[in-house]
């Protein structure tokens, strides 16, 4: 794991949106696995102002996104479908029959994640893979206890990533219980995977996941065993990292 410390969320932003820029530009029909998040936003952000800069275009480019809420329809404000069309794809050339995301209002939602999974394998699957860390460890909606093996799967909601996620609900009983989401071997199976942390609240579970051994407990350290893995981090996130390794920290690989 190659680790790049920024000093701000800004520059964090600015340089994840550098990778996937990059990354299509190298290969037009690329692959790009989408998160969502508060995380997210910013890298989102500096992509639109390099499409409206002529810096990339996504013409030939695929998204596909790592979960939705089950239950909530692509309309709904808090669907991460909306949230997609909303801080990217509204603003950028990437062609609607391109974008990948599952739905949460199938009727069947095992065979919504059996369809998942073989779309990303058709695609030729993920040559860049965005991912933001939960507090409790999570990448994608894979809770704690989540096998390294899972695929495209539905899941419980732990009650922790509910309670993070009321912010963007107007009262805790309307955010949803249940996902779909790629499950930890699909995002394994990523060509690269870009990892993103921000702020002090997420210090404590990057630390962990910088010094503990592979643990489903903590999902996170199932990207240990991939092999081009990237974290971006700002100073605050690395900040007991940092302390526990006596000061600054360069980039470095861990």
């Amino acid at each position: 794991m190659k680790l790049i410390k920024v000093k701000n969320y800004e520059e964090l932003s600015k340089k994840a949106s550098a990778f996937i820029v990059e990354t299509v530009n190298q290969k037009p029909n690329a692959v790009i696995g989408m998160a969502t998040g508060s995380t997210a936003e910013g890298t989102y952000e500096y992509l639109v102002k390099a499409f409206q800069n002529d810096e990339v275009s996504f013409t030939e480019a695929h998204s596909v996104n790592l979960d939705e809420y089950v239950g909530l329809s692509p309309e709904n404000d808090q669907s991460y479908h909306a949230y997609m069309d909303h801080h990217l794809f509204k603003h950028i050339d990437m062609p609607a029959e391109n974008h990948f995301i599952p739905d949460g209002e199938a009727n069947d939602l095992q065979d919504e994640c059996v369809r998942y999974e073989s779309r990303i394998e058709e695609l030729g699957g993920v040559d860049l893979q965005l991912l933001g860390l939960g507090h409790n460890g999570h990448i994608g909606f894979n809770e704690p206890g989540t096998s390294f093996q899972s695929k495209t799967q539905v899941v419980d909601l732990a009650e922790s990533t509910r309670k993070a996620n009321a912010r963007f609900f107007e009262v805790m009983e309307e955010v949803p219980d249940q996902a779909i989401t790629m499950g930890i071997a699909t995002i394994l199976k990523s060509k690269r995977i870009l990892l993103l942390v921000s702020g002090k609240g997420k210090a404590e579970i990057l630390n962990k996941l910088l010094e503990s051994e592979q643990t489903e407990s903590i999902p996170a350290t199932a990207l240990k065993e991939h092999h081009d893995v990237t974290i971006i981090a700002d100073a605050d996130a690395l900040s007991l990292f940092e302390k526990n390794h006596n000061g600054e920290l360069k980039n470095c690989v861990v």
